[in-house]
């Protein structure tokens, strides 16, 4: 049986310039490779040096209509002023691009530094900024994007750690342990019945961009439809309670200049950090075959590794087994 070829394997830099230029662009500078595993990303300047990011999509990911839905997403919020990243579409209107086997959308590079999140002023202004996004997004629909399910994904995360052979003996015990009351646990769960909305998805500290006073949203690759508090708990830096709780204020207080809150949302945020945590994992192990991801994730064939997961596991477990949750 013949391996896997790995994804981008054929975009040569030659093919990624020749792509860039039959979407219509000129290369004044020679494109440099950004942080990104999940598609590939360049920085480039046009001929008049201006700045822009050129992302290929992995093959296979997100269908042509779920990518559609991503542009589409980030065209309401451009018109509404949220400050995003907006994809680049030519004088038809188009903004994926087809060529020689990729697939390719164009964005204005935004200038900036991630945000501080110890610092309760730029807390408030991530709070502004996230709410005029959802009070943008909430009533957009966006028919191929998932909607999120945390018993499904948990499971397909178990079964793909599980197979990928990378753990055995007691620690594999203890994983298939632990994963598997987790995802029990979740099918137990009475959490507050909240709505859906279309969401960023992947809200973190590294999608953000600023100076400090104001912030723009990069990267809605990972779009889709969750409870509004997707898009705020990974902004919470501190594990204390009080600590914590200092953070919220801050956020909300920002969110709800634009749009109120509901604040049985909270309840959600250790199913959210759990899935995320299991997500993580079998994501870079299902990207294995990828050479960016064992270049990038050395740890992950590491028996420590695994050890401190399944602990990290244990005490997501407990936390969502607490009274209140469970029906």
């Amino acid at each position: 049986m013949a391996s896997l070829s790995p994804p981008f394997s054929d975009l040569s830099p030659s093919r990624m310039v020749r792509a860039i230029e039959d979407a219509g662009f000129g290369i004044g500078s020679e494109p440099f490779a950004l942080n990104s595993y999940e598609n590939r990303v360049y920085a480039f300047r046009d001929e008049d040096l201006t700045p822009w990011v050129a992302k290929f999509y992995r093959p296979e990911r997100w269908s042509d209509a779920a990518i559609a839905d991503e542009h589409r997403l980030l065209g309401q919020l451009a018109s509404a002023g949220v400050p995003v990243g907006d994809v680049w579409r030519n004088a038809e209107g188009v903004s994926l691009f087809h060529v020689e086997g990729q697939r390719l959308a164009l964005f204005p590079q935004l200038r900036g530094r991630a945000p501080e999140l110890d610092d309760m002023g730029q807390l408030f202004a991530l709070g502004q900024t996230i709410g005029r996004l959802h009070a943008s997004s909430a009533s957009l629909s966006l028919p191929h994007r998932p909607r999120f399910d945390a018993a499904s994904l948990c499971k397909e995360s178990r079964d793909a750690v599980l197979s990928s052979g990378r753990l055995s003996g007691t620690t594999r015990d203890d994983y298939a342990a632990v994963s598997e009351a987790i995802v029990r646990t979740i099918g137990r769960m009475s959490l507050p019945n909240v709505a859906s909305i279309a969401v960023h998805g992947d809200c973190h500290p590294g999608n953000i961009l600023g100076d400090g006073e104001q912030f723009a949203l990069v990267d809605f690759d990972d779009c889709g439809y969750a409870p509004a508090v997707q898009d705020l708990w990974m902004l919470l830096s501190e594990h204390h309670e009080q600590d914590m709780q200092a953070q919220l204020s801050e956020i909300i207080e920002g969110y709800e200049e634009y749009r109120e809150f509901d604040r049985r949302e909270l309840a959600w945020i250790p199913l959210l950090r759990t899935c995320r945590l299991m997500r993580h994992s079998a994501w870079i192990l299902n990207r294995w075959h990828d050479p960016a991801f064992p270049q990038a994730f050395p740890w992950m064939e590491s028996s420590d590794f695994w050890r401190d997961h399944v602990r990290a596991l244990e005490v997501q477990r407990l936390g969502l087994e607490q009274p209140q949750w469970l029906a």
